[in-house]
């Protein structure tokens, strides 16, 4: 275990022996909490049958891995939230006031006092459905999902017309998230569309320079060409002999 022995029932004897030997100053602050709640001696552990091979116990590979929990609203979460997958998106409340809020609940309706409807409430309530009013799965599921919609539908409308009201007595807000979304959209949209023309613009360049490239060249052959009859009679011992010059 190294200088000092730290397992679980040794620490509080070696913190104590520390401080009598005057190597620390103070006892630590978890020294009395620790010796009222001393921590277990033994490890809970299921009893495993290793199996015998030609006389030697097989070592299981999987001894200390945890073993699995299932709840029965696992199932009906992993339901709920493939239908609404946005559900888990909307921000949730986890502070309670002791603890145990959860107990005060009456799940035989859908809205609970201090709780905000969320995914969860779905949860129960088809759970407290098939055990109470002895629904099936299918049929509590719908029940509780219709109620869900109402309750939800019903936030929406309050929360409208508390915005209109405030807004009639002179308050204003903020862009929403689907206004600043949009805005974004928009100006994206609207750098895709000048990128896109000056694209189009460079292709249709290119492919005039690409067109207009031989008509060019044979321009200037003609030119050329036009020179040279020109300058025939001038030149010695040309084709068409030397031009006889009069001096005036």
């Amino acid at each position: 275990m190294g200088r000092y022995d730290l397992r679980a029932l040794r620490v509080r004897q070696t913190a104590k022996a520390l401080f009598d030997s005057k190597r620390n100053r103070e006892l630590p602050q978890w020294y009395n909490i620790v010796g009222d709640i001393p921590p277990g001696e033994t490890l809970a552990r299921p009893v495993l049958r290793i199996p015998q091979i030609k006389g030697r116990a097989k070592k299981p590979s999987r001894l200390f891995q945890p073993l699995a929990i299932h709840h029965p609203e696992d199932k009906l979460r992993e339901d709920f939230f493939g239908d609404h997958p946005w559900e888990l998106a909307r921000p949730r409340l986890v502070v309670e006031d002791s603890g145990n809020d959860s107990k005060r609940y009456d799940w035989s309706k859908m809205v609970q006092p201090g709780k905000q409807l969320d995914g969860e409430s779905v949860v129960q309530r088809q759970l407290w459905l098939m055990k109470h009013a002895n629904l099936s799965k299918p049929a509590a599921y719908d029940l509780a999902r219709k109620e869900f919609y109402q309750h939800r539908h019903l936030e929406d409308v309050r929360r409208r017309v508390a915005k209109e009201e405030a807004m009639h007595t002179g308050a204003y807000f903020a862009k929403g998230p689907l206004e600043v979304g949009m805005e974004l959209e928009d100006k994206m949209w609207e750098g895709w569309k000048t990128w896109a023309q000056q694209q189009i613009d460079d292709e249709e360049s290119m492919r005039s320079q690409m067109m207009s490239a031989p008509q060019a060249g044979a321009g200037a052959d003609a030119d050329m060409d036009a020179a040279l009859d020109d300058a025939q009679e001038a030149v010695p011992q040309a084709r068409e002999g030397q031009g006889v010059r009069v001096r005036a």
